[in-house]
C-alpha cells in the first residue's frame, strides 16, 4: 500500500505542478501521458478528487481560466481588425 500512496501523491504533485502552468484537467492528462508516462486515467482519478476535496478552488480556477480564454480570444480578435483595417482602406484607394 506505501508504493501506490506515494505514486499518488507523486501524480498530486505533478497535478498541482500542472495548475501552476494554468493547464486544464486534459493539458494535464497528456502532459503527464507524454512527459512522466502516467497514464491519463490515474491523472483524471487524481484530479477529479482534488476537485472534490477543493471545490471552490476548483470552481475559482476553471472561471479563471476560461475569463482568460475569452479575453485571448477578444485580443486576438482586435489584433486580426488591426491588421486587416489598413488592408481594406488600401483597397478602396
Amino acid at each position: 500500500m506505501g508504493d501506490s500512496a506515494s505514486y499518488i501523491r507523486m501524480v498530486h504533485h505533478l497535478i498541482e505542478e500542472c495548475i501552476i502552468f494554468n493547464m486544464s484537467k486534459e493539458e494535464c492528462m497528456e502532459a503527464l501521458s507524454k512527459h512522466a508516462n502516467i497514464k491519463p486515467v490515474i491523472t483524471s482519478t487524481v484530479w477529479k478528487e482534488l476537485e472534490k476535496e477543493n471545490k471552490e478552488f476548483f470552481e475559482a480556477y476553471t472561471k479563471r481560466r476560461e475569463d482568460r480564454s475569452a479575453s485571448e480570444m477578444e485580443t486576438r480578435q482586435r489584433i486580426q481588425n488591426m491588421v486587416s483595417e489598413p488592408s481594406k482602406r488600401d483597397s478602396q484607394d
